[in-house]
């Protein structure tokens, strides 16, 4: 597959041919599994692009997409509740700080010691 400048210059070369012989002809076929010729136009436009100065960044990692926070906890075997990194993250928590606890219905509300609680 060519890139940058030899990209450039093949289509440039090739002038006023059909997409997909210019496609085949910079080297963007793939075979499928049933022996077929796939042609790869999204790479290719994405790699003239590029060769022309325009940036995409890197590309997405394969894969599911990172986990999101669910604001949910479970009770664990030894009856403590765990509270993530990811959330004390977010509050830019460090270690060492205090809070009081505060029992609700169905909540527990963690109050930094010395503020007010906003609901009282």
């Amino acid at each position: 597959m060519l890139t940058g400048a030899d990209l450039l210059a093949k289509v440039k070369e090739l002038g006023d041919v059909s997409k997909s012989d210019l496609v085949r002809a910079c080297g963007y076929v793939s075979t499928k599994k049933d022996g077929t010729e796939r042609l790869n136009f999204t790479a290719f436009y994405e790699a003239l692009l590029n060769a022309k100065g325009v940036d995409f960044g890197p590309a997405p990692k394969a894969g599911r997409a990172g986990r999101k926070l669910s604001f949910n906890t479970k009770v664990q075997f030894n009856g403590n509740l765990m509270v993530g990194r990811a959330y004390t993250a977010m509050l830019d928590l460090k270690p060492g700080d205090e809070f009081e606890i505060k029992l609700g219905r169905k909540q527990i509300r963690l109050v930094p010691q010395g503020a007010e609680d906003e609901e009282g």
